[in-house]
């Protein structure tokens, strides 16, 4: 009996099909996991992840946690994925006047937090039609006919305010006024801002702050804010100075000069204006010499005091710019503001 010898024979398209059966597998995996993610979601958007809890913390003594979860517009049983935290976030802000701040954060599986802090009354922003009460942060408090809070409080003259609505940011018609504003609030933010009276921004080119001390400082424009102020602190807790009253004023971008009250002046001139960039802006004032000493003080590592001799930084009480208490003049010898009812603001200690 012969052998039967068997042959494989190959089809000429057999690997055309193991091909196409591979991409067909390919096909499916990525149906079924498109699926499967479809569901997933489906389920994460629906009864998964509901809200059970919702806890309230911060420092919030004018609202309750209800108050603050009712405007929120969140209730248990909403999905944490589809819940919007900013717009719940401007709505507890825009609501609750009293709020500060407010965040909004998902806690998985099923918890949301809620944490506020109130607002910190921290300015009278006086306007032509009464006064804004501002909180820390730069939210309007109130709108009143007086001033809050007199002794902790600073005032603050020529903001110009944009918007003076109770609840609303405060924004100023001027840009490089809120400019040097929201300085002021970052400064404020790592200091106490109780031992300044007033802050003069009439003239942006010109502002003026004075102390409850009896001190007065001229910081020339808007830019730097911050440092200006550090740099009058430091000055000011010089022994030196320390506890006594008298003029500050700005001499260039790192220093600043320091009269006593009652010396007579070197050299009168109107105040020195400084455009943004910190350059002189020309101005017309006569001037008129007598004697006087003069001290220049700046930000040295070890805050050593420096004097220069000259006196050419100081404010004299010259005519053209000066009148008598806040008269024809910009500034009066006891620096009363024309233009103001309340003078005494301005008068020299």
């Amino acid at each position: 009996m012969n052998d039967v010898e068997k042959t494989n024979i190959e089809r000429k398209n057999s690997g055309k099909r193991m091909r196409r059966r591979k991409r067909m597998m390919s096909v499916y995996t990525v149906v079924v996991l498109l699926l499967v993610l479809t569901v997933g979601v489906t389920m994460c958007f629906t009864f998964l992840f509901n809200i059970d809890e919702i806890v309230v913390s911060g420092e919030s003594e004018t609202y309750t946690s209800m108050d603050i979860v009712e405007v929120s517009g969140i209730h248990a049983g909403d999905n944490l994925f589809r819940t919007d935290t900013k717009k719940a976030e401007q709505r507890i802000l825009d609501q609750l006047l009293y709020v500060e701040t407010a965040d909004v954060d998902r806690d998985f599986p099923s918890t949301l937090r809620i944490k506020v802090t109130r607002c910190v009354p921290a300015y009278n922003i006086q306007y032509e039609h009464g006064v804004l009460l501002v909180s820390r942060k730069g939210k309007i408090l109130a709108d009143n006919d007086f001033y809050t809070d007199v002794e902790n409080l600073p005032i603050i003259y020529g903001f110009d305010p944009a918007d003076t609505e109770p609840g609303k940011p405060i924004q100023s018609k001027n840009e490089n006024k809120y400019d040097a504003f929201c300085q002021l609030i970052k400064r404020f933010d790592r200091d106490d801002n109780t031992d300044i009276s007033t802050i003069d921004l009439t003239n942006e080119y010109a502002i003026t702050v004075n102390y409850r001390s009896g001190l007065i400082f001229k910081m020339g424009n808007w830019s730097d804010v911050e440092y200006k102020l550090d740099l009058a602190q430091a000055a000011m807790n010089d022994e030196s100075i320390k506890g006594k009253k008298g003029y500050l004023m700005m001499v260039g971008s790192k220093q600043c000069s320091f009269r006593m009250s009652g010396e007579a002046d070197d050299v009168t001139t109107a105040p020195i204006v400084t455009d943004e960039n910190g350059l002189p802006v020309t101005t017309s004032a006569a001037t008129t010499t007598t004697a006087v000493s003069d001290n220049s003080w700046q930000p040295d590592p070890d805050y050593s005091w420096q004097g220069d001799g000259t006196g050419q930084e100081d404010y004299g009480t010259g005519q053209e710019d000066y009148g008598q208490d806040g008269g024809a003049g910009d500034y009066g010898d006891g620096f009363g503001y024309d233009g103001y009812e309340n003078t005494d603001i301005y008068n020299d200690q």
